[in-house]
């Protein structure tokens, strides 16, 4: 059965070993396998984790700095170096595993786990202590902010090209 959508869900916390093994979650791998991509990962310049992705999608990443931005400009240039310079494509072993880079293990503080923290069409990596306190924070400000989506593309289904908040 083929996949209608390529969306990494769930926090799953596996082990990382001394070698920076770690075993990709089953339903990430099989999305990579199913769409033919590899998974591409590099430092997150927002927070303590690793940022993952497809390769489409960071071609799509390109193509739209391209739209955005003018080519050899400061705000291209600091997205390409902080992303392009900085990523990674990784292999899956006979037993669903990458080697994560030093570099890598470094800037997420990883250690004896990882959470595998989906986020829709991207997922990252974290040290699970680390998203555990982030993820309280984030909670915490949802409680006071109380945010909204715009779902245009269901609103469209029905006609109404206005937008609801949900």
């Amino acid at each position: 059965m083929l996949r209608k959508s390529f969306l990494f869900f769930d926090t799953i916390v596996s082990k990382i070993d001394t070698k920076g093994r770690v075993c990709i979650p089953a339903h990430y791998r099989a999305l990579f396998e199913q769409s033919g991509t590899e998974l591409v990962a590099f430092r997150s310049f927002s927070k303590d984790c690793v940022e993952c992705c497809s390769s489409d999608l960071l071609e799509k990443f390109a193509a739209d700095m391209e739209r955005s931005f003018a080519f050899f400009s400061e705000e291209q240039n600091t997205l390409a170096e902080l992303i392009y310079a900085d990523a990674h494509a990784f292999c899956f072993d006979a037993n669903g595993r990458i080697v994560l880079t030093e570099k890598l293990i470094k800037h997420a503080r990883l250690e004896s786990e990882v959470a595998f923290v989906g986020k829709g069409r991207t997922f990252q990596i974290w040290n699970p202590v680390l998203y555990r306190q982030e993820q309280e924070k984030i909670r915490q400000k949802a409680l006071k902010e109380h945010p909204s989506l715009l779902l245009h593309s269901h609103l469209e289904q029905e006609g109404d090209k206005e937008g609801k908040n949900v």
